[in-house]
């Protein structure tokens, strides 16, 4: 870390730098430029790129729309890497070229999950009372 770069700056650039290399590979896979037949089929949504403090590293989380062939996905990604990693260099001017490693967004699938755990019967009953309660 620079000697006049504070903490908060330096978070500040990994945010940056992450969502410039979110933007450039959803242009790149909007574009259908990744010859690949299980991309070129699917949607996909980057919904979050997660730069390591060296910008050596990206971390790309994404999600199909609709949720479908997820595996197959991520597989083409990850087949595809090395294309996407130079095409990303291109676009995104930074010292190195990051390595991307492709994952699947499952808070999607966790706030879902959450979302029919408080609507589940015994949880309603239960915030039910706590409502309840806050009357007497």
């Amino acid at each position: 870390m620079r000697r006049n770069e504070t903490q908060e700056g330096r978070s500040v650039r990994l945010l940056r730098v992450g969502e410039q290399v979110r933007h450039a590979l959803s242009e790149i896979l909007m574009r259908g430029e990744v010859h690949d037949d299980t991309l070129a089929r699917h949607m996909v949504s980057v919904t979050e790129v997660r730069m390591s403090p060296d910008l050596r590293h990206a971390t790309v989380f994404v999600k199909p729309l609709l949720g479908t062939d997820e595996d197959a996905v991520i597989k083409a990604l990850r087949t595809n890497t090395a294309f996407l990693q130079s095409e990303v260099a291109r676009r995104v001017n930074t010292k190195y070229a990051a390595k991307l490693k492709f994952l699947a967004d499952e808070s999607f699938d966790e706030g879902s999950h959450i979302d029919s755990l408080l609507r589940a019967p015994a949880v309603a009953r239960d915030l039910g009372r706590d409502d309840d309660q806050d009357d007497d």
